[in-house]
């Protein structure tokens, strides 16, 4: 693969191809962040949950696609939208939803909270309060793995309107020179916090940005989870035979606001609504495998009980849990 090479790529695989444990890992992935995250909407807008809360409704498929082409061992790095990456890198379920909670129990003892969850066991390094404060810890990490003679690779997750950042270009210019093993993912879901895409952004397609740092990409329907796991893996195998970086533009929509309670007044309900009757990554999945008679709606139903009975299981965990003791303010910290 060529850089710079900016191609728009659709799936190509035949349903038939597939192996199942991979659509069931596609499936009850994106089942799992949505219903995480509608029970941590529910439970946010009932006061059971403290901070702020950023949702990842909508964008499922870009998660789930992406992180079918990693393992433990590679390293993800995260935005303040970090749920859906962090239940698709493996994370555990009952400790995410305590740390979401402010709990003992949660994967950061409580004191991370949602925007700052992190499961060192799965390589997810942290989802990260700062727009655009990942770029340069991921490319921390994939020095580390090249340094250390690793196939590992690292990926860093970040929006639109994290790409006008100058941590941006600093992370890939360095990436591009040293050849890192780094994947840059783009959810471009249309909106910086509540500013529509395009009347801060100077490009319509955020990777035309990979031209100016030598690097190939490729531009996905993000809410495919087919397309983005297929333009991934191509990309993935590309870093790993030590070719360098490389760009993923997913292009989706962030159907829910920029923070739960989010007033919105920058779109209209209308158009809200239309993304989510026609560009729905579970719907499609569903769709399609129906279609192709490679699952039974009886089929999806039990996955769907399955992951339901997890969610439950997260959310008891996470409210009989004890509160973070006082005598542990103080550790953990780096000064």
């Amino acid at each position: 693969m060529d850089a710079p090479n900016i191609t728009k790529m659709s799936a190509q695989v035949p349903l038939k191809d597939y192996d199942r444990g991979r659509l069931e890992f596609f499936y009850e992935t994106m089942l799992k962040i949505r219903k995480f995250e509608c029970s941590v909407e529910e439970n946010f807008l009932a006061g059971n949950i403290p901070g702020f809360v950023h949702l990842y409704i909508g964008e499922e498929a870009i998660a789930t696609g992406v992180m079918a082409n990693l393992t433990d061992k590679d390293y993800i790095e995260s935005t303040h939208r970090g749920h859906g990456h962090t239940v698709a890198k493996g994370a555990d379920l009952n400790r995410m939803m305590a740390e979401i909670y402010g709990k003992k129990t949660g994967c950061c003892k409580g004191k991370g909270g949602s925007m700052h969850i992190a499961d060192f066991s799965v390589g997810m390094l942290g989802a990260n309060g700062v727009v655009g404060g990942g770029y340069n810890l991921a490319a921390g990490a994939a020095l580390a793995q090249k340094m250390q003679k690793r196939k590992d690779i690292s990926v860093v997750f970040f929006g639109d309107g994290a790409s006008n950042r100058g941590t941006f270009h600093e992370a890939a210019n360095f990436a591009s020179v040293w050849k890192l093993p780094l994947l840059f993912v783009c959810e471009m879901n249309e909106y910086a916090s509540t500013t529509p895409y395009l009347t801060a952004t100077s490009v319509a397609d955020i990777s035309r940005r990979a031209y100016g740092y030598d690097m190939p990409a490729l531009i996905v329907d993000g809410n495919d989870v087919f397309s983005v796991y297929e333009a991934a893996g191509k990309l993935v195998e590309h870093i790993r035979a030590g070719n360098g970086p490389a760009f993923l533009e997913c292009k989706t929509y962030r159907v829910k606001g920029h923070y739960v309670g989010d007033p919105e007044k920058y779109r209209t309900r209308e158009e809200v609504q239309k993304n989510i009757e026609e560009r729905d990554p579970i719907e499609a999945f569903k769709k399609r495998v129906l279609a192709e008679k490679v699952y039974t709606a009886d089929d999806l139903k039990s996955m769907e009980e399955k992951v339901d009975g997890l969610i439950a299981a997260a959310l008891k965990f996470a409210k009989e849990s004890p509160e973070p003791d006082a005598s542990e303010l103080m550790t953990g910290i780096y000064a």
